[in-house]
C-alpha cells in the first residue's frame, strides 16, 4: 500500500467548473449497490487504507483528463477509484476526478459488471484507463451468469496493461493481488471480498467488528463467572 503525504492545495486551474452528476443507468446502479454500497465494501476498504485527508476512495463521478465545458459523452465514471497523495476536498468541490487538477491519475480503478457494461469494461475502458496512466484496472462480474471473466486485473507496465495473475485456490473462489492496495481482490460465490495478505482473512467490516466485540464481551462474562465460582466454592 502506498504511503500518503500531505496534499498540496493548488489554485483552481483556468476553465475550472463543477461537473454535473453522471446519468443513472438502472442496471449499473443496481450492480454497484449490490457489491460496493449495501455491503459497505467501498467504506471498508477506505477505512482499511486510512488517512482520508490524502487518500481518496470514491466512485460514480466523472474521471476526466482536464476541465472541459464541451460534451461529456464518452467520459467515464468508474464504479470505484482509489488515489493516493491527492486532495479529496478538491474532488468533492469539482464533483469529479480531474487529472489536471489532482496532478496525477488514479492509482486503482474497479468496474463492477452489469449486462450493459461487460463489453465496454473489457475493451474500450481498458484502453482508455491505460492511456490515462491508471496503475491498476480491475473488473468484477458478480452477475448470475458471468461473461466468461469473473475477476480480472491489469497492471500498467510502460504504457500498456499486463494481466495480473488470477488464482483459484478452491472451487467458487478466484483472487488476484493488488500491489497498489496491498490487498487481494477475491470473487467468492459471486461476492467481492477484500483479503488482507498478512492474515489471509477479510479486512475488518462493520459485521466482523461487531462479532469481535460480542465475542470479547462473552469471554469477559465467562471469566467473571469463573472468578465468582473460585471465590465462592
Amino acid at each position: 500500500m502506498t504511503s500518503a503525504k500531505a496534499p498540496v492545495t493548488k489554485p483552481k486551474p483556468r476553465g475550472w467548473f463543477r461537473f454535473p452528476d453522471p446519468p443513472e443507468i438502472p442496471d449499473e446502479k443496481m450492480t454497484v449497490f449490490d457489491h460496493l454500497t449495501i455491503n459497505g465494501n467501498a467504506y471498508h476498504v477506505a477505512q482499511h487504507l486510512g488517512n482520508s485527508d490524502t487518500i481518496l476512495v470514491a466512485g460514480d463521478h466523472y474521471l476526466s483528463l482536464r476541465f472541459t465545458r464541451g460534451s461529456l459523452r464518452g467520459v467515464r465514471y468508474p464504479d470505484l477509484l482509489v488515489a493516493f497523495d491527492v486532495d479529496p476536498a478538491a474532488y468533492r468541490d469539482t464533483n469529479a476526478y480531474v487529472i489536471e487538477e489532482q496532478g496525477k491519475p488514479p492509482d486503482f480503478i474497479l468496474e463492477i459488471a452489469s449486462p450493459s457494461t461487460c463489453r465496454v469494461d473489457q475493451g474500450p475502458k481498458r484502453e482508455e484507463y491505460a492511456a490515462l496512466g491508471v496503475l491498476e484496472y480491475w473488473r468484477f462480474d458478480g452477475t448470475p451468469r458471468p461473461s466468461g471473466v469473473r475477476l480480472a486485473g491489469d497492471r500498467l507496465v510502460g504504457e500498456e496493461y499486463q494481466p495480473i495473475a488470477i488464482e483459484e485456490p478452491e472451487d467458487g473462489i478466484a483472487q488476484g493481488y493488488s500491489e497498489v492496495l496491498g490487498l487481494y481482490l477475491r470473487w467468492e460465490q459471486g461476492q467481492l471480498v477484500w483479503i488482507d495478505p498478512a492474515t489471509g482473512r477479510p479486512i475488518a467490516t462493520l459485521a466482523s467488528e461487531r462479532a469481535a466485540r460480542l465475542e470479547a464481551e462473552a469471554r469477559a462474562r465467562e471469566l467473571e463467572a469463573e472468578l465468582h465460582r473460585l471465590r465462592n466454592p
